[in-house]
């Protein structure tokens, strides 16, 4: 669906109503217009697609993971305590595309921290996790699987399966059984810290478990 610019009149009391609207939402008055419009008639956009499969993430993870405020239509972003002795919090961040085959979005994992053993426990973690990834998945790709190590995370693309476009909660679902086992294998990664080959075992379980459930998206 494809986008383009407009001249409308409007009076000033609605555009007034309309921002504030749109302030209180997170988005600006011409998402929100377009929202508005959308509904009207009936018609669904690709952010409305956006906001109802967010909605699903959210509440298959829930409680465990918080959702932090949108500042985006088409980014959902997530946290989590681990149980580590310094507590830190993992970042989970979606970005999702206006189209919904072939690449549909974007997840980023990661976290902030000054702590040197955190940072390599992590980087430790996230450099074994893309192996597993792209032994697993790249030869369904021409140059390897697009995954890769950031400082201090992780950042893969998601690719619908070749059966065409993907519905909503098909999207969701496999949004949420990935972001479910990635973070499965970092709570058992550091829950085996003093142990590098039991860690790698569990992780690789868990992302085999993962692989063996996962159809419709890679």
């Amino acid at each position: 669906m494809g986008k383009s610019v407009y001249s409308i009149v409007l009076s000033d009391e609605v555009v007034q109503a309309i921002d504030d609207m749109a302030y209180r939402m997170g988005t600006n008055r011409s998402k929100l217009i377009d929202r508005i419009l959308a509904e009207r008639v009936s018609c669904v956009t690709p952010e409305m697609r956006m906001h109802e499969i967010f909605g699903m993430v959210e509440q298959a993870l829930e409680p465990m993971f918080l959702p932090t405020p949108r500042t985006s239509d088409s980014v959902l972003a997530l946290k989590r305590a681990l149980r580590f002795k310094y507590k830190p919090t993992m970042r989970y961040s979606v970005e999702l595309t206006r189209r919904f085959s072939g690449c549909v979005g974007r997840l980023r994992a990661g976290i902030r921290t000054r702590s040197e053993e955190l940072a390599l426990l992590c980087m430790g973690f996230f450099d074994y996790w893309s192996r597993l990834e792209r032994t697993a998945l790249g030869a369904h790709f021409e140059g390897g699987f697009p995954c890769g190590i950031t400082q201090n995370g992780y950042v893969r693309d998601f690719y619908e399966s070749g059966e065409g476009e993907l519905s909503n909660i098909e999207i969701a679902d496999a949004i949420t059984a990935y972001i479910a086992a990635l973070d499965k294998a970092l709570t058992l990664w550091f829950g085996n810290a003093e142990n590098e080959q039991a860690a790698k075992a569990q992780a690789e379980k868990v992302y085999r478990e993962y692989l063996s459930e996962q159809k419709m998206i890679l």
